[in-house]
């Protein structure tokens, strides 16, 4: 078993830190390259998964807009969300498809020849050149897939390979699979309530070099909910946080394994909400290890 040390944290504090200017919001080194992207990402399960509706189409967009305005770089799909692919594809055409974009998205079938039929659909469905970020989407035939996108990685088609899963699901094969190959990304389940990854998954992506993508911030709303007729904590202040949202959010991105976290809305005020994160203070970790407990109390 892994577990944090001091050392451990503080020289993962210092490998992932933030990068601060006056010209881009705080970001965190993918760990393989060394570039960089803002710690508050995008998530699509169900929340882009919609049908023609012009006026729902245009809400993707705008939020969108924000995100990219706002500083947003990674946004993160799969083709198990439905639709959500083709929207995400379509709104980025109408905002003028952002330079900046991180597209990270999952292969989520079994076989080799569906695998890169897969993935070439999903290309076309976001009508870009080339994906930065393919997952093995929890780890259905990883080893086929894996092959495949270690593949597309060397002929330079891709540039980093990940694994998934989600609500600590798998979590021994996922450490196994961080120890013997050589990924760039991890994402799992990580909030303030779930903190499962700690023990072993986290303090091992930060010795392996793997760059880690916090899935379900707010357990598909769940810990929204059980925050909404609770006052925010002290702790809140010293962060400038002004929801739990952000709170929530500001203690998962200022663990020092996280690079990114990747909360879904349909909403576009929550768009703002989320990443006005970018441009607030982050926990040190007595302050994280305050704000767990006053999340608990």
């Amino acid at each position: 078993m892994v577990r944090m040390s001091r050392r451990l944290f503080v020289a993962g504090t210092a490998a992932s830190a933030f990068v601060l200017s006056s010209n881009s919001p705080p970001a965190k080194s993918v760990r393989s390259s060394k570039k960089v992207i803002p710690p508050i990402g995008m998530g699509s399960w169900r929340t882009f998964d919609v049908g023609p509706d012009p006026e729902a189409r245009k809400v993707r967009a705008e939020i969108l807009r924000v995100f990219f305005a706002c500083g947003g770089r990674m946004i993160d799909s799969s083709p198990m969300y439905g639709r959500s692919q083709a929207v995400i594809g379509e709104a980025l055409q109408k905002i003028g498809n952002p330079s900046s974009l991180f597209a990270a998205d999952k292969v989520w079938t079994s076989g080799e020849r569906q695998g890169r039929e897969q993935i070439e659909q999903t290309t076309s469905r976001w009508q870009i050149p080339k994906l930065d970020l393919l997952q093995v989407h929890n780890l259905l035939d990883w080893e086929t897939q894996l092959e495949t996108l270690f593949q597309l990685k060397a002929s330079g088609r891709l540039r980093y390979v990940g694994i998934t899963s989600y609500d600590g699901l798998q979590y021994d094969m996922l450490e196994k699979i961080m120890t013997e190959h050589p990924i760039d990304f991890v994402q799992l389940s990580y909030n303030i309530s779930d903190r499962r990854a700690e023990n072993r998954l986290l303090p091992l992506a930060l010795e392996r070099g793997i760059s880690v993508i916090a899935n379900r911030p707010f357990q598909e709303g769940r810990l929204i909910e059980k925050t909404r007729t609770r006052s925010m904590p002290s702790s809140a202040k010293d962060i400038e946080s002004d929801s739990w949202a952000q709170y929530m959010l500001q203690y998962i991105a200022s663990h020092p394994a996280v690079t990114v976290t990747i909360p879904a809305t349909s909403r576009v005020d929550h768009m703002r909400e989320n990443i006005s994160v970018l441009h607030k203070p982050v926990p040190d970790q007595a302050l994280r290890e305050k704000m767990a407990r006053e999340f608990l109390s």
